[in-house]
């Protein structure tokens, strides 16, 4: 009897001991996590929005859902671009900021502005981390981590299903650097009159 209760107080301390390890292991949220949540500027009736979006993004976006790795739309585009919320059209990252995590999800090592990206803390799943939401209508996007392998230190994880991505057309692109160049000319001397 006695080699019974010894072997599940040992089973019983193991268990604890790997929980214990476990939580050490998970990815911290954000210490810049803002206190206060902004106000949502968009607000819309879930009937309205389950119009508006299709099945998967109203579960993502309004039900604080996840798409299942490796599955999302976005995860492999590299075009240049932008990335706006699915629900309202608001500018989220710009393509610039996209690295390839390996964790199945677009990631962003920040955001396109310091508005354009809303956070609130998240402790579903018996975790704490930093939600990531549309700060115009509120629709979730995912998490950040303070685990990115850039200068910035952020992974923002991302829905695909909360994402639009607009490409940058090769003439804008063209357009941009042609401007950028003629800028960077150094101004023309002023033309002597004529007496």
């Amino acid at each position: 009897m006695q080699k019974k209760q010894i072997l599940l107080l040992g089973l019983i301390l193991l268990a604890m001991a790997a929980s214990s390890w476990a939580a050490g292991k998970k990815p911290s949220a954000p210490e810049t996590a803002p206190a206060s949540e902004p106000a949502v500027k968009v607000q819309k009736s879930d009937e309205q929005w389950r119009k508006e979006l299709t099945p998967e993004q109203y579960r993502v976006m309004r039900e604080k859902g996840t798409e299942l790795a490796f599955t999302g739309e976005y995860v492999h585009n590299h075009e240049n671009g932008v990335y706006q919320c699915a629900a309202c059209g608001a500018k989220l990252f710009d393509s610039k900021a996209k690295f390839d995590s390996g964790s199945g999800w677009p990631s962003f090592d920040k955001a396109a502005g310091a508005q354009s990206v809303a956070y609130r803390v998240d402790t579903s799943d018996g975790m704490k981390r930093t939600e990531i939401y549309c700060p115009v209508c509120g629709a979730h996007l995912g998490h950040v981590f303070d685990d990115g392998p850039t200068s910035t230190g952020k992974r923002y994880c991302v829905n695909s299903a909360s994402l639009k991505f607009c490409p940058i057309k090769k003439a804008e692109e063209e357009a941009a650097a042609a401007a950028a160049a003629k800028a960077a000319e150094p101004a023309a001397p002023p033309a002597a009159e004529a007496h």
